[in-house]
């Protein structure tokens, strides 16, 4: 991805500063769901090709400078062979807006799973018998979910046997510990 944000930028034919950044700003706007440039806007500057593959380029590099939320050596090591004015745009544009592309960033992940659990209960029930053997004697699991999402409360039930309450707890536990691990960096 970097290399091809290198090919894209380097280059271009971008008129007076103020227009840079202004077209940084407008893929950052778009970035964070408002309204992104429009082709139609740079139709005589660049080809139908050139302004997808500089759109790209541009979203990618701020995707990147915002997730690693860190100094600009990541953008200035992108743009190293890009033209210095272009740099300072891209540069001014990241620093001036980084949380807020950053923020954009979280709530696009966070809008991928929007369900919480709200509350649970859970019963131990033991099933003695069926119509294959006189005395089963198997501990079953019943657990009930109370589940939040677009603002509406779902019941979820689940009945699970011994092995599959065990693979349960594993899967929560190792959740647990990256979740853990998360909260310290």
């Amino acid at each position: 991805k970097e290399k091809d944000s290198k090919t894209a930028l380097k280059n271009r034919k971008v008129k007076p500063n103020k227009q840079k950044v202004y077209l940084c700003h407008r893929v950052v706007d778009g970035l964070c769901g408002q309204q992104p440039p429009s082709r139609a806007e740079y139709s005589s500057t660049w080809t139908l090709e050139e302004w997808t593959e500089l759109n790209k380029s541009l979203i990618t590099l701020f995707h990147l400078a915002a997730h690693s939320n860190s100094c600009d050596e990541k953008a200035v090591a992108v743009l190293s062979d890009v033209d210095s004015s272009h740099t300072k745009a891209v540069l001014s544009v990241l620093t001036a807006r980084r949380e807020e592309i950053h923020m954009a960033l979280i709530n696009k992940t966070n809008s991928i799973s929007f369900a919480a659990l709200q509350d649970f209960d859970w019963q131990l029930k033991l099933a003695v018998s069926s119509d294959k053997m006189a005395s089963l004697h198997l501990p079953l699991l019943s657990l009930n979910f109370t589940v939040k999402e677009n603002g509406i409360l779902q019941p979820v039930t689940m009945e699970m046997d011994r092995e599959e309450l065990n693979m349960l707890i594993s899967s929560l536990d190792a959740a647990n510990k990256l979740l853990q691990v998360l909260n310290i960096k």
